[in-house]
């Protein structure tokens, strides 16, 4: 029964998926439509994503410093690990997770809504294709500005790592040299590549919840539910796939 219901899911995954990558009928709506997402699903977003990536970073480093330096270990393996930790895996995996949270609820609600209300009804009586007008600017939108939140949230970590050095956890010097210590700058390119196939993941599984909501609003709030746990699973397994591939 739940393989049945898994199938009938990814197919109509794969329907919607068919129905939103086509043409749009007019393109200067479609243009102001993937700048409003961008803003409103990005952009709104840059705050949390800065705020989380400082404190990380500092949390870090802290760790690193207290719990793992050793008098066997260089002075730079804590700005080092803090560096790896960041690129590798915190400022695009698990970043990614903190958006699905966010972001993926935000679609699904926003478009069950819509499906509740029959506004996406009313679309396709107008002859627009509503999964190519609603859902394609959210992809694309998403797609576009998450490899940038990902930069930010590089920034940002490494940031939080310095300020520790105010509060004398490691000097600056230390930790500016581990953070330069045998950088690798396809580590930088591999997080940006993953963040795109984790926004696109967000983006369209959170659709396709709020797009086929059936019933009223509490079905809404199930959807967003859904959403956010079949995206946050999905993440998990492709950044084991993306990793071994990039690596």
């Amino acid at each position: 029964m739940i393989i049945q219901k898994s199938l009938t899911q990814f197919g109509e995954y794969l329907q919607l998926m068919g129905k939103t990558f086509q043409r749009p009928e007019r393109m200067r709506m479609f243009m102001r439509q993937y700048t409003k997402e961008m803003k409103d699903l990005g952009v709104g977003s840059i705050g949390i994503v800065l705020l989380i990536s400082f404190f990380i970073g500092a949390v870090i480093c802290i760790q690193m410093k207290v719990n793992v330096a050793s008098p066997w270990m260089p002075r730079f393996t804590t700005g080092y690990t803090t560096r790896e930790i960041l690129l590798l895996e915190f400022s695009s995996s698990i970043m990614c997770l903190i958006l699905a949270g966010k972001v993926g609820s935000n679609i699904a609600s926003e478009l069950g809504t819509m499906r509740v209300t029959q506004q996406i009804d009313a679309l396709e009586i107008m002859g627009v294709n509503p999964a190519s007008f609603l859902v394609l600017p959210k992809i694309l939108g998403l797609i576009t500005i998450v490899p940038c939140l990902v930069i930010f949230s590089y920034g940002m970590g490494m940031l939080g790592a310095f300020a520790t050095s105010l509060m004398g956890i490691i000097t600056a010097d230390d930790l500016v040299y581990g953070f330069l210590h045998d950088f690798n700058q396809w580590y930088v390119w591999m997080g940006i590549i993953k963040s795109v196939f984790f926004a696109f993941i967000i983006s369209s599984v959170s659709s396709y919840f709020g797009y086929n909501v059936k019933g009223g609003s509490l079905n809404v709030g199930k959807a967003s539910t859904n959403a956010v746990v079949s995206s946050s699973v999905l993440i998990l397994f492709a950044d084991i796939f993306l990793t071994k591939l990039l690596s």
